[in-house]
């Protein structure tokens, strides 16, 4: 399968879970383009990845879309987690921008989740896996560990996620639960009537 990413962290987070399938990243299918996020969903986009990576290699694709939607601000920034300030704003500029637009906002009224949604897609079947981790939006940049909103998305035991070890994230994160979703489908209806 070919899993139509090149984040070394999404890539090796899905390879630990699908431990007995060959799992190829972009890179290591020598697929050099990177399709274009112009849906309104996750999982819109998430079905574009996959459906035009199978298209030009007859492969069957995961692809995942990923963000942070803030209750407060009607699930936004949503889809455009990763673009709304533009494609060239670094993590760190649209975790400011974030903490500046919700200095009136606080306590219950900062709640947020985090959403993946992964697409498997092989010619016929569409399978979907889905994650939800719910947490609330902290009100300063905190810890080292991870990228994207991980900083500022704080989880019930006070920490955020970039506070949290690789191996506490990677069994926490909306990304593991829509594997460990997308995994338990597949088994059940592709892989194992193989």
């Amino acid at each position: 399968m070919i899993f139509a990413s090149n984040n070394e962290g999404k890539i090796k987070e899905l390879k630990s879970i699908f431990k007995n399938q060959e799992i190829l990243s972009l890179n290591e299918a020598k697929i050099n383009i990177e399709v274009e996020e112009t849906e309104d969903t996750f999982y819109g986009n998430a079905l574009k990845k996959a459906t035009e990576i199978y298209k030009i290699t007859g492969i069957p694709t995961i692809a995942d879309d990923s963000g942070l939607c803030i209750d407060a601000l009607n699930s936004w920034p949503g889809v455009l987690t990763h673009r709304f300030l533009g494609e060239n704003k670094t993590d760190k500029e649209r975790n400011c921008y974030i903490l500046e637009k919700m200095k009136q906002i606080n306590g219950k009224t900062r709640v947020a989740h985090a959403v993946c949604c992964l697409v498997y897609y092989d010619g016929t079947n569409t399978i979907i896996g889905e994650g939800v981790l719910h947490g609330k939006i902290s009100n300063t940049r905190r810890g080292q560990n991870g990228f994207g909103f991980d900083e500022i998305f704080e989880l019930n035991n006070n920490r955020t996620l970039a506070e949290l070890t690789e191996e506490e994230k990677n069994t926490t994160s909306a990304r593991y639960l829509a594997i460990i979703d997308l995994k338990k489908k597949l088994d059940t209806k592709i892989l194992n009537r193989r």
